[in-house]
């Protein structure tokens, strides 16, 4: 089958190839024929290393698709049903679980190590990112990564809330719980980002300031419900204007930079919430004294994946997206075939795009 192969860490392009085989098919997996997948900034990261993934991969951890097959004890989907992937699945059974945190179960980290996909030439093993690799024509999954998704779900709709819109929607609901009425601001506007705004809008937030160096991003996040959107030279002069230099009631980081992350914990207020959405490289240390810890008594909160029960997250994005409270197609903005995977994936360099939708 065809899917784009990233040969090594580091290298700027994918190859599509046309002789990789979907592998480890047996009990509790799943084999998906992807539909349509979704270009996240995470899939840039791992190919530049920031995030760890063994090489050689093919990238992609947003998609969705129809399973084609079912392997021994798999009983909640059957071959023909329509499913998003879910690239971090909870177990169920692991202390992080039985707390009603399974967004931290680590079971889905464990599967980014084994192989699942070969070439057909030679024999050669090829990692899926995240444990998944959806620019794939198909996929081998294990069976808790296969949500089942309504009919009147486009594919393209579902790719992008298996990953992008829960993360978003679920930073303001799940993780900082915006209150009616507060002010926020959004540092990092792609398709993570304006899923933040639409969430703190959904939650009525009376003023989101996006921000973003990218004019083309600024002018979406104001499509998708923000108040107002500023250069990042331009934030100080809105916290001064809008909060009387107090800072903002929550902050959301949604670049993954320790120079972004300070720059978000000095725009929010003392006792207001600081909430960590970007993914970052490990070695990149963000500082912070004792005294202003103590002191600011700000609230600094981690969001992985949006935080909470992430296949009722999915639920609740289907449920607002039929209701007219989110958009989600204006987030794609780009749909190309997997040809023009490389020219995709530019785009999203440069900030041309917030979401791609790859058809397989």
């Amino acid at each position: 089958m065809r899917a784009a192969l990233l040969h090594e860490t580091g290298q700027d392009e994918l190859e599509v190839v046309d002789d990789i085989e979907p592998a480890g098919f047996g009990p509790g997996k799943v084999r998906v024929r992807m539909r349509a997948t979704g270009l996240c900034h995470s899939d840039l990261s791992a190919m530049s290393g920031v995030l760890p993934q063994p090489a050689p991969f093919v990238p992609g951890h947003e998609g969705a698709g129809e399973v084609l097959e079912t392997g021994e004890g798999v009983t909640h989907v059957a071959a023909g049903d329509r499913v998003l992937v879910c690239w971090l699945p909870p177990c169920g059974a692991c202390p992080s679980c039985r707390r009603g945190q399974g967004h931290l179960c680590l079971t889905g980290f464990m599967n980014a190590g084994t192989p699942n996909f070969r070439r057909a030439q030679g024999g050669s093993d090829v990692f899926g990112f995240a444990g998944t690799g959806t620019f794939a024509e198909e996929a081998v999954l294990p069976a808790a990564c296969a949500t089942p998704i309504p009919d009147d779900v486009p594919y393209e709709i579902a790719a992008l809330i298996g990953c992008g819109v829960t993360t978003g929607l679920g930073a303001a609901f799940n993780t900082a719980r915006v209150e009616a009425g507060s002010s926020v601001a959004v540092i990092g506007c792609g398709g993570v980002g304006v899923s933040v705004v639409q969430g703190a809008r959904a939650c009525g937030a009376a003023q989101i300031v996006a921000v973003d160096p990218v004019a083309g991003r600024r002018e979406a996040a104001l499509r998708f419900g923000a108040s107002e959107a500023v250069a990042p030279d331009e934030l100080a002069a809105a916290k001064q204007r809008l909060t009387g230099d107090e800072g903002f009631d929550y902050v959301f980081e949604v670049v993954g930079r320790s120079a972004t992350a300070r720059t978000a914990y000095e725009t929010t207020r003392r006792g207001g919430t600081l909430c960590v959405v970007g993914a970052g490289a490990v070695d990149d240390q963000v500082q912070f004294s004792m005294f202003e810890l103590f002191f600011d008594e700000k609230r600094i909160l981690p969001s992985l994946y949006g935080g909470g029960d992430v296949r009722r997250s999915y639920e609740r994005a289907i449920a607002l997206w039929r209701a007219g409270r989110i958009d989600l197609e204006g987030l794609i903005t780009h749909r190309v075939g997997l040809d023009d995977i490389n020219k995709a994936i530019e785009q999203m360099r440069t900030g041309e795009a917030l979401r791609t939708s790859i058809a397989l």
